[in-house]
């Protein structure tokens, strides 16, 4: 049985003494930065659990992509798999690792440790037989998701600049970053708006009711606050 650190003990006893239940959501976000008590720059996370039954047709799939206004603090490690003689462009763009059939044979190998792979059309042909190793990692590159494109310069710069994706689970659980506890309170609360409306946006005409049941907003190494889905 897993032992509860005395940092998190301490958290508990504070979120019990604070009494949150969904007030101001400013507050709230305040509440996980104040809680937020590690070295390091803790991330600001947002889980959602949303309605995924619909009148017709299967359960809903969502996976789309959301350009944060403040963008995420998250560090990507980006490689682009193109063609030789775009090579040089898309090292000028900022990507960490490039390569065209080189890569292939890097990704084929099982040893690579980029967390974002973008990928030109006309290499797409190649890098299909691999689905089975980049698809569990997250990494198959994905027109929908701006990372199959000729225009590398600016899916490297999106990636950079905020761009995440999210995607549920089979139980309708989706979670999402919204920055770093070093962001102010106001870029946080206008990332959260931003990425819930995103969500709600999402919504298909087959599904009846409230689209999204809840929310929660915790840090990397903090305790969770229930916000609601308005």
């Amino acid at each position: 049985m897993n032992k509860r650190s005395k940092r998190y003990k301490e958290i508990l006893n504070s979120k019990t003494k604070d009494k949150v239940k969904a007030k101001d959501l400013k507050e709230i976000i305040e509440l996980v930065k104040k809680n937020s008590t590690t070295k390091f720059d803790e991330s600001i996370d947002v889980s959602l659990r949303i309605n995924l039954k619909q009148s017709k047709g299967g359960d809903l799939s969502l996976r789309t992509i959301v350009k944060l206004p403040n963008g995420s603090g998250k560090k990507s490690k980006i490689a682009v798999l193109c063609e030789q003689d775009k090579i040089q462009n898309a090292k000028k763009s900022g990507a960490e690792v490039v390569g065209s059939d080189d890569l292939i044979e890097m990704i084929s190998s099982g040893k690579f440790d980029f967390t974002k792979l973008i990928c030109t059309p006309a290499m797409m042909g190649k890098i299909g037989k691999h689905g089975k190793v980049l698809g569990p990692k997250g990494l198959m590159p994905n027109p929908k998701l701006g990372t199959v494109t000729n225009d590398i310069e600016k899916a490297v710069k999106d990636i950079k600049t905020g761009l995440v994706e999210i995607r549920n689970d089979k139980d309708g659980n989706l979670a999402s970053t919204i920055g770093r506890k070093s962001f102010s309170s106001e870029k946080l609360l206008e990332n959260y708006k931003f990425l819930v409306e995103t969500i709600k946006k999402e919504k298909p005409d087959t599904i009846k009711g409230e689209f999204i049941k809840n929310i929660f907003i915790t840090s990397t190494m903090g305790i969770s606050y229930k916000v609601g889905a308005k």
